[in-house]
């Protein structure tokens, strides 16, 4: 198998896959990549500004060019949006060009992430607290389709690095659930 320089790391917001890449590139030795810091980056706008003044459509766009000029050649860690997989083909892309790893968080772990976050989520701005919940389950059952082909899915809470570099060397699809 040809190896992969490229591990994406996806999941619902709030599930810490900046947080993980961050900690798994410094842990590998490679580079780390924040999609959305890199989309602010290029746009000259934040995540939540492109939101709401260009749209859903221009910022998934914008998210799908930004992801295939990432060098796949260069050891990195690419953080990705909560919505990146689910958009376009951009999980095929990922799929072909690097390994993905799904941080995997029940809709509980994350209403209770999300309402301590003060990140501001486009997404959810206008969800009213109590209705947070309901959001996330709903939002991840339509997503989960996309995340569950990822090469490695794992718990994303207590998430250990030196157990997940050995899955990576495995370099098979694996399910630790």
């Amino acid at each position: 198998m040809i190896r992969k320089h490229i591990i994406y790391i996806i999941g619902f917001m709030g599930s810490g896959k900046s947080t993980a890449g961050r900690k798994l590139a410094a842990s590998m030795g490679w580079g780390f990549t924040d999609l959305d810091r890199k989309i602010e980056q290029t746009e000259g706008r934040t995540i939540a500004e492109l939101f709401s003044i260009n749209g859903e459509s221009y910022f998934r766009e914008a998210e799908a060019r930004i992801l295939r000029e990432i060098d796949i050649d260069t050891d990195t860690v690419v953080s990705t949006g909560g919505g990146t997989p689910c958009h376009g083909d951009n999980m095929d892309f990922m799929q072909k060009t690097g390994l993905t790893i799904y941080l995997k968080l029940s809709p509980e772990q994350l209403t209770t992430r999300l309402l301590e976050s003060s990140t501001e989520r486009p997404l959810i701005k206008n969800v009213p607290d109590e209705k947070l919940n309901e959001f996330i389950r709903e939002k991840l059952a339509q997503r989960e389709k996309w995340y569950n082909k990822a090469n490695i899915i794992v718990e994303g809470i207590n998430l250990d690095m030196s157990l997940l570099r050995s899955l990576i060397r495995s370099n098979a699809p694996i399910r630790n659930l």
